[in-house]
């Protein structure tokens, strides 16, 4: 491929920046006092930084490459996400729904509720499930991290990768093992400013080089009508677009890191406004990303080394390299100088996510399953302790798995479907648990097993079982896979907690 444009100005941009979100994790740890502050930060954050720090965390540098994926693969249908993404924050915001119960019961974590309602067994088990279905749910951040910094680099070559990767994972312990949630805010704030300048000066200076007409010719050369119509059977279609929108709910009110800036807003008020002025975010989050792969797909098309690269004979896309066609591109696109600031945001928003989602899953082990587990008697130096060591299990496992495991669906659709393995069943419990007094333990045991089956979504998992040909035959995919897990976890919710109902009177949600 051609050489890209990074320089020695550009890696001295990066190294600052990084240095710098170092320096904060070390002046932050004297302000640690307890558990509250290491995993909701005291539960101090306002409006204004909590904004900044749930679409910092949310605009990651994951986000951005699955996100630039599907805009490389799906076309401008590809935004259907983003616009749902809108309007399911949009209804968690102006509802309350699930977060604002939540925040008024100050728990920290999810399976914390399922004690507080259901049974400290039911906690133990549910906190399983979802500290193993996210840290599953984040295996291939750092894979798809270091295939950015070396496609921009200019450095994508196996062997850089893993190094890449080990570099990237020790960047972010160093600072999230020191300040917990009260460092990952105050990172979440600058990166949020410095990635939203560097991407939309990336997005206004890919129109200027290729042309609007060029791009839009693009998408319809390689995808056709369903480049344009989500709806379009040849592209998403229905069933996706449905479960998107259910994705979209899940990822404001049932994923535990959104949950997480939820717990830590100062009031009830802030949670509400948290989630309506977001929401924008959470549309941008994906449709800048997604264009930008767009413009990589007409970017692609009019140069013969890298057409052959990602597209086949046929002008079809190649699986395999379309996740690398986002930092390629801007390899080639951006100037001396201005490559640096976005490759500086980008490993910022990797940085971003990663120091929330491993808090999140090492705090749930700790929080939800080892301390239940021993009566509830571990001192707060001791959790703090074990969700530090937490941390760092987590890390070494994310690299192994990202080393080895090959990616056969689109990372978002791996996600989606990893995810389900939790959020499926939880949103059942979660919500019967709370607005259902008649919701019994029985039937959320059987809502959070129900959940489990989502796994089958995933190609790898059906393809060992034997389900390959039938799915295909079928057309079954990940998303009807989900759909399905939701709607048996809801009606096992409902027959398991009328048949068996429980002993006493369900506990207050408050």
């Amino acid at each position: 491929m051609p050489e890209s444009n990074f320089s020695a100005l550009d890696w001295t941009i990066v190294a600052c920046y990084v240095l710098g979100t170092v320096l904060i994790g070390f002046y932050v740890n004297r302000h640690i006092r307890g558990m509250s502050d290491f995993l909701v930060a005291g539960r101090s954050i306002r409006t204004k930084l909590g904004i900044a720090t749930m679409i910092g965390s949310e605009l990651g540098l994951v986000t951005a490459m699955f996100a630039a994926q599907k805009g490389f693969t799906g076309g401008f249908a590809a935004f259907h996400i983003g616009v749902l993404a809108l309007l399911a924050a949009l209804v968690v915001g102006f509802s309350g729904m699930i977060v604002v119960p939540l925040r008024e019961m100050k728990v920290m974590t999810i399976p914390e509720f399922y004690e507080k309602r259901f049974t400290r067994k039911l906690r133990i088990f549910g906190g399983l499930i979802l500290a193993l279905s996210g840290v599953l749910n984040m295996g291939l951040f750092l894979k798809a991290g270091a295939i950015f910094v070396t496609g921009l680099t200019g450095m994508n070559d196996p062997t850089t990768i893993k190094i890449v990767m080990t570099i990237m994972i020790v960047l972010v312990l160093a600072y999230t093992t020191l300040g917990g949630m009260v460092s990952v805010v105050l990172t979440d704030y600058i990166q949020f400013v410095v990635l939203s300048f560097g991407m939309l000066l990336a997005v206004g200076l890919s129109i200027w080089t290729i042309g609007w007409s060029t791009i839009v010719d693009g998408v319809k050369t390689v995808h056709g009508e369903a480049g344009f119509d989500p709806l379009n059977e040849e592209g998403f279609g229905a069933s996706y677009v449905v479960w998107m929108f259910f994705v979209g709910l899940i990822s404001c009110n049932v994923w535990q890191t959104s949950v997480m800036r939820a717990c830590s807003a100062e009031s009830v008020a802030v949670v509400k406004k948290l989630y309506i002025w977001s929401s924008i975010g959470f549309m941008v989050r994906f449709i800048i990303p997604q264009f930008l792969g767009i413009c990589a797909l007409a970017f692609f098309l009019n140069d013969a080394e890298l057409a052959n690269h990602f597209f086949d004979a046929d002008g079809k896309i190649i699986d395999d390299h379309s996740l690398e066609a986002m930092p390629v591109f801007l390899s080639q696109l951006l100037p001396v100088g201005l490559i640096g600031l976005v490759g500086a945001g980008m490993l910022a928003a990797f940085m971003s996510t990663h120091d929330t989602y491993l808090l999140c899953w090492s705090s749930v082990f700790v929080e939800d399953v080892v301390n239940p587990l021993v009566g509830n008697d571990l001192a707060p130096k001791q959790r703090i302790m074990l969700t530090r060591i937490f941390l760092v299990v987590i890390a070494a496992f994310l690299l192994i798995w990202s080393m080895w495991f090959k990616l056969e669906d689109d990372l978002w659709d791996y996600m989606a479907v990893s995810g389900a393995v939790y959020f499926t069943g939880a949103f059942v419990v979660l919500t019967a648990g709370i607005y259902w007094k008649r919701a019994s333990t029985f039937g959320a045991w059987l809502a959070l097993l129900a959940g489990t089956i989502a796994i089958l979504g995933l190609k790898p998992v059906h393809t060992a079982l034997g389900l390959a040909d039938v799915f295909k035959a079928n057309e079954i995919d990940g998303a009807e896979i989900g759909l399905a897990a939701c709607a048996a976890a809801a009606v096992l919710m409902v027959v398991g907690s009328i048949a068996v109902p429980d002993k006493v009177t369900a506990k207050e949600s408050a």
